[in-house]
């Protein structure tokens, strides 16, 4: 594990982003509220904030930090069809949260596959990266 006792805490947001492509009746489960397991959007966001804060748990020589808030945007899209899912997470420390947005919005992802497999097992989880992060010594990115 990376010694960052020395780094001063600052401020530090990331955001992270996917897509979960699927046949647009399966999307149609989910905007109707009909899916056989529930309410997917509700269960996604909250998986996805879970994963977060479990993150170091996950993920080998991963510090674990004090998360000091977590969100998860889940977007119907029919032009894919599917949901666009963004998760962003924000820290005070001496370390970013790019991998805690990462594994939130990965999992988040995964909740949703394994909530509509039953009616879609074509579905495909892609496109995650880190879209944005603040603060630390490197400074801010945005991904064009």
């Amino acid at each position: 594990m990376v010694d960052v006792s020395a780094k001063p805490a600052t401020v530090r947001n990331a955001t992270a982003a996917c897509h979960i492509t699927m046949r647009a009746e399966t999307l149609a489960l989910v905007t109707t509220g009909t899916a056989k397991k529930g309410d997917v959007l509700a269960t996604a966001r909250i998986a996805g904030i879970m994963a977060a804060k479990r993150t170091p748990d996950l993920i080998p020589l991963c510090h674990p930090l004090a998360i000091a808030a977590v969100s998860i945007d889940l977007t119907p899209d029919e032009a894919l069809p599917g949901i666009r899912i963004a998760a962003t997470v924000r820290t005070t420390g001496p370390t970013g949260v790019e991998m805690e947005a990462l594994t939130a919005a990965s999992v988040t992802a995964l909740t949703i596959y394994d909530m509509l497999k039953a009616a879609d097992r074509a579905m495909r989880i892609e496109a995650l990266r880190v879209v944005a992060k603040s603060g630390g010594k490197s400074g801010d990115f945005t991904q064009e």
